[in-house]
């Protein structure tokens, strides 16, 4: 008895869930569809003497005063100007993608660059973020450093980034720069060990999946490698569904050393020749440090034939104007050469 109402237990909670989700899709979409057509409304009555700041302002305070009195709260003078520039940024209807929310387009909106906007939605979809999850890329500037993360980011990028969001299609796609952890709360000054960063990533775990991009799977940290009688440990390890590939990350507190790259270049060779089966393709390794020598890098990895990034990680949010500068110059100074 008790197993049949278990099982009627789950069939009708998942029938009440489903219709929930659907109703609640539902009700969303028909925001977004009320909203921009009274940003369309508002638009379309608007001439040369309303569209004037000072006389736009008092119009609008006027209707908000009036719609406030016939519907109710939410049509605030505030929410108002919000509905106005939602319809001025998607004057097309079928622009807009039914899956995300009122305030997921709250978020882009502010974005003024197109291709930085159309980058973020498309990351929306395809990665289904949550608004909290968009409001965290934005702020850790995610379109800045992925621009930055090969160091030339060019036209072409651009381009793919605002069609597409970010494209998984080869190992150097996954690499940011900096990664971002500014979700332990530590502070930048603070000295901490390898073993203790490595514990607070783990008790993030889903904040630090969030920082390292889509498809990645938590398989295991300090995994060991024996070798005569020698045990070697990978800081930790992940599996991208994307790549196909196992993903060994090592955590450096200090500058980045040549003996590093050996290292990680070794337990390479290892998963690909003892832990990858045949559907898996060459692993991926990323050393996370605070500070490299790209030049001592060139001559390190020249002739290494696996998949080794390195790239640096910082405890708080990058300085978000200059990282928009640092990409302005690069993208003038490929404009330039062309």
């Amino acid at each position: 008895m008790l197993e049949e109402n278990n099982k009627m237990v789950n069939e009708i909670t998942t029938l009440v869930n489903e219709v929930k989700s659907k109703l609640s899709k539902e009700i969303n979409n028909s925001i977004v569809y009320v909203y921009w057509n009274i940003g369309r409304i508002i638009v379309s009555n608007e001439n040369e003497y309303n569209n004037r700041l000072e006389y736009g302002k008092e119009v609008l305070k006027g209707l908000s005063n009036d719609l406030t009195k016939f519907l109710g709260k939410g049509y605030s003078y505030t929410n108002l100007k919000y509905m106005r520039i939602f319809y001025k940024t998607y004057p097309e209807f079928e622009e807009i993608s039914p899956e995300l929310s009122w305030t997921h387009y709250n978020e882009l909106i502010i974005i003024k660059d197109d291709a930085k906007r159309k980058f973020y939605e498309k990351e929306c979809i395809n990665s289904h973020w949550s608004v909290r999850e968009l409001q965290r890329q934005l702020d850790t500037s995610l379109y800045e450093r992925l621009l930055l993360s090969d160091g030339k980011p060019n036209k072409e990028k651009v381009l793919e980034l605002s069609k597409k969001g970010q494209v998984l299609a080869k190992p150097s796609d996954l690499i940011k720069e900096p990664y971002v952890f500014e979700f332990l709360g530590i502070k930048e000054q603070k000295p901490l060990l390898e073993k203790d960063l490595e514990y607070k990533l783990i008790k993030h775990i889903e904040d630090f999946l969030l920082e390292l991009g889509k498809g990645f799977m938590f398989v295991g940290s300090q995994q060991r490698i024996t070798l005569n009688n020698t045990n070697y440990y990978v800081d930790m390890v992940f599996y991208n569904k994307f790549l196909k590939s196992y993903v060994l990350i090592d955590l450096k507190m200090n500058n980045l050393k040549a003996e590093n790259l050996g290292q990680m270049n070794l337990y390479l060779n290892y998963f690909e020749q003892v832990v990858n089966d045949e559907n898996d393709n060459k692993p991926i390794g990323i050393i996370l440090c605070t500070e490299k020598d790209n030049v001592m890098m060139e001559f390190a990895l020249n002739g290494i034939s696996n998949n080794l990034f390195t790239s640096t990680y910082t405890y708080y949010i990058p300085d978000k104007e200059q990282l928009i500068s640092e990409v302005e110059k690069v993208l003038n100074d490929n404009n330039e050469n062309n």
